[in-house]
């Protein structure tokens, strides 16, 4: 635990010195990919998301309103200026490809697809769900992170800044939520 303490220190003061929003970006995008595509379990990929989405989620981590230690303790020095430069940097990303599966489960795709329109996921995040706005990119999301996230809005212990999602969840059992992780992992 002391190396990740020690490790976290360096690249939070590496971060403070930071001249240009890229120097400042580096660190984010150590964790959640160069490219935009994260290659760490249970990380979002960050390609593909609108500022306007970016902006509030950092600015929701530096406030604490999110709460994600290394997230708050990345965010808290960043000012407004920051914020907002990160944000702009983010959309700039390419979004994540599709999982590419040689022989994808047909059945559990299909009732994915079907979850989605039934549970309007279409609807916030649009048909091609790649969202808008403050409504995040989720096509070709990461699946454990998906699966993380979306179980987390279920049982309340993620909070976004409106109750849609745990709303939206709350009639969705697990094995469905499995289903969509598996099926929006593979959007194309």
């Amino acid at each position: 635990m002391r190396g990740a303490s020690v490790a976290l220190m360096l690249v939070l003061a590496t971060a403070a010195r930071a001249e240009t929003i890229e120097d400042k970006a580096a660190p984010c995008l150590a964790c959640h990919g160069e490219t935009g595509t994260s290659q760490i379990e249970n990380t979002p990929s960050l390609g593909g998301q609108q500022a306007p989405y970016a902006l509030i989620q950092i600015y929701m981590f530096r406030e604490k309103l999110r709460e994600f230690e290394v997230m708050n303790d990345m965010a808290k020095p960043l000012s407004d200026d920051d914020l907002r430069g990160l944000s702009d940097l983010i959309a700039k990303l390419p979004p994540p490809k599709p999982v590419e599966d040689p022989a994808p489960d047909a059945a559990r795709l299909e009732r994915g697809r079907t979850l989605i329109k039934t549970g309007r996921c279409d609807f916030c995040h649009r048909p091609d769900l790649k969202g808008a706005e403050n409504v995040p990119h989720i096509a070709a999301q990461r699946e454990d992170y998906l699966l993380k996230t979306l179980r987390e809005y279920k049982s309340n212990a993620r909070h976004g800044y409106d109750g849609t999602m745990a709303e939206v969840l709350q009639p969705i059992s697990d094995a469905d939520i499995v289903d969509l992780a598996y099926t929006i992992a593979r959007w194309k």
